[in-house]
């Protein structure tokens, strides 16, 4: 598998898709949800973003693990619609850690990665205990045949409290993530967002030899600092207005960044 993120310097436009059915927040209409990802990918394309990936962001409050058939369902729709406008490599999140849901959406919608929450270790979550899933996870991969698709892990991710593993680093869950197998680790700061720590970044490039991605807190006036010690970087909410994630995508504010990027790269 080869893997496309290793020193890429690739910034991933996040798509926080609209509200799903059978959500609290859903509108009524998932044409009109997938008429504003499709303008979103527009946006982005338009700008230079290199790489996409969409996520349930607005499906508040997030189940664990399980999501119902009409969310795989939708999401479906929604990545094969994204893919087909932007002809960006893209990717999927599902939350909560609904990983091989996110998995088998990727395979059908022909994506090219997912973004896995509890791949190792425990952590405790806004919706609950996660446990470690890779070993499930990496066997359900093998069974779809849905090998060339990158799985992505957070590592202490955030919105999640961490004392199951307060005697684990960083560092060594990010090693721990590459024996189990995970094709790239993505760091975080506390919450959606909130920056990583760049020193962190860097002690987990050193720790391991799959791709390192920062995942959250990345902005115009930050982003010299990650670029350099991150193989990719995931970027959502500084692109929306006020710098809000549930705010419109904001072409210009979209723009400034990739300017901003074109003069480090």
């Amino acid at each position: 598998m080869q893997n496309f993120l290793k020193n890429s310097k690739a910034i991933i436009g996040m798509i926080h898709v609209g509200a799903l059915p059978g959500t609290p927040n859903y509108g009524g209409s998932l044409a009109q949800v997938v008429d504003k990802a499709v303008t979103e990918a527009e946006i982005y394309t338009a700008a230079g973003i290199d790489v996409l990936a969409i996520e349930n962001m607005h499906d508040i409050p997030y189940l664990n693990r399980r999501v119902g058939p009409e969310i795989v369902a939708a999401m479906t729709v929604v990545g094969q619609a994204v893919k087909q406008t932007s002809g960006l490599r893209c990717g999927i999140q599902i939350l909560a850690g609904a990983n091989d849901a996110a998995l088998a959406v990727a395979l059908a919608a022909q994506l090219d990665f997912i973004r896995a929450e509890g791949f190792v270790f425990a952590h405790t979550a806004d919706e609950g205990i996660i446990n470690a899933d890779a070993g499930a996870l990496l066997r359900y991969r093998r069974q779809i045949e849905a090998k060339d698709i990158l799985i992505l892990t957070d590592i202490k991710k955030k919105h999640s409290a961490h004392a199951l593993t307060a005697d684990v680093s960083l560092a060594e869950t990010a090693h721990a993530a590459e024996f189990f197998l995970s094709d790239g680790v993505i760091v975080t700061g506390a919450a959606t967002g909130q920056p990583a720590e760049v020193d962190d970044v860097a002690q987990v490039q050193a720790a391991v030899e799959i791709p390192v991605l920062v995942g959250s807190g990345v902005t115009v006036e930050n982003v010299h600092r990650f670029l350099p010690v991150a193989d990719a970087l995931i970027v959502g909410s500084t692109f929306k207005t006020d710098g809000r994630w549930s705010s419109p995508l904001d072409a210009g504010r979209v723009r400034a960044f990739m300017e901003k990027v074109a003069q480090l790269r």
